[in-house]
């Protein structure tokens, strides 16, 4: 299918971190596992219900559920499209960010599929979402979820990455169903995770280094700042974990490259977006994820070079290690947590 066209908008980051520079963390990463689907790929994010079952979603459109007791995994339900953040909302139902189809929401058994925010199929609808990527649930059942580009769907979204127009959202869907966008002008709009108290939801800026939050509580509810800024690689799914940490994926380190043409070069950055792939500047190969407490401050780091499993899209930490998704191995991850990030 022919790339739709890129309009390249300037854009100076700032100049990366010497991390950036950095292909393993310090402590090392331990050891991956891998937990391999049985032929499908790309588990884009992982979720763990209570009985410690993994839940993802693969490319071809379904949600799989690996089971504590290595048996093979289940197929839980099809979801018509291409689910990527999964959520498990506290009555057990997923929460499903379908690139294709929108927000859903699935019974545990995969019964029932229902739609909660459709998709934008080119109709004029009062409340759609673009490129749905990723949730959190708050305890009352209302669903905070990232909407990553209104120009650019899945299949296409290096062209949100060349462009840099940064037409990302934070959206929020209240129990009576009623949609409103918390942010918006974000770039590459992504993970999105619950402060442990309620008092702020986060959201990753993909394109753009960095965390914003929004508060929710206290004097400066619905005031948003800079949670974290010039990370040293490209932010993808969040999770909240132990302690109220932050858990966040890195799929890619920051590419020079783009770095350098981001604030330049509009008609080389068309030329590159309409390159065959191969030819096109490549993302680094690495392991890589890290935890940000509630201001920001990095309180774990592990990366490793990914050579057993790259392109970490989500985390999930749980009893004692974390989970990881990727957008392109035909397998999860998983890894104790060293007794320094514990």
């Amino acid at each position: 299918m022919r790339r739709p066209p890129i309009a390249p908008v300037a854009w100076t980051p700032p100049p990366a971190p010497a991390r950036a520079a950095r292909t393993r963390s310090a402590p090392p990463m331990p050891p991956l596992s891998r937990i391999d689907l049985a032929g499908a790929s790309g588990p884009e994010d992982v979720a763990v219900e209570a009985d410690g079952s993994v839940v993802t979603g693969v490319g071809d459109g379904r949600i799989l559920r690996l089971r504590p007791d290595g048996s093979p995994p289940e197929t839980v339900a099809t979801t018509g499209g291409r689910p990527l953040g999964v959520e498990i909302a506290g009555d057990g139902r997923l929460i499903v960010c379908d690139a294709d189809r929108g927000l859903l929401r699935i019974t545990p058994d995969g019964a029932e599929t229902e739609v909660l925010v459709a998709a934008d199929d080119g109709a004029t609808r009062e409340h759609t979402v673009g490129l749905c990527n990723n949730s959190a649930v708050a305890p009352d059942g209302t669903v905070y979820f990232s909407d990553s580009s209104r120009r650019f769907p899945l299949r296409h979204f290096l062209g949100d990455v060349y462009e840099g127009s940064g037409t990302g959202r934070l959206l929020r869907r209240a129990l009576d169903g009623e949609v409103s966008v918390l942010l918006d002008g974000l770039h590459f709009a992504n993970g999105v995770a619950l402060a442990d108290d309620g008092s702020f939801v986060a959201v990753a800026e993909t394109t753009a280094y960095r965390v914003r939050r929004i508060r929710l509580t206290g004097p400066r509810a619905g005031e948003s700042e800079l949670l974290a800024e010039n990370l040293p690689g490209m932010p993808d799914n969040l999770s909240t974990g132990t302690g109220g940490r932050i858990w966040m994926a890195l799929p890619a380190p920051r590419s020079r490259v783009l770095d350098w043409a981001l604030p330049r070069a509009p008609v080389l950055r068309k030329v590159a977006w309409h390159l065959p792939e191969p030819m096109r500047p490549a993302l680094g190969r690495t392991a890589w994820v890290m935890a940000l407490d509630a201001e920001g401050r990095t309180v774990a780091d592990l990366q490793g070079p990914g050579d057993a499993f790259a392109m970490v899209t989500g985390v999930r930490e749980h009893d004692g290690g974390l989970y990881l998704g990727s957008l392109t191995e035909p397998a999860i991850a998983r890894l104790p947590l060293p007794a320094a990030a514990g």
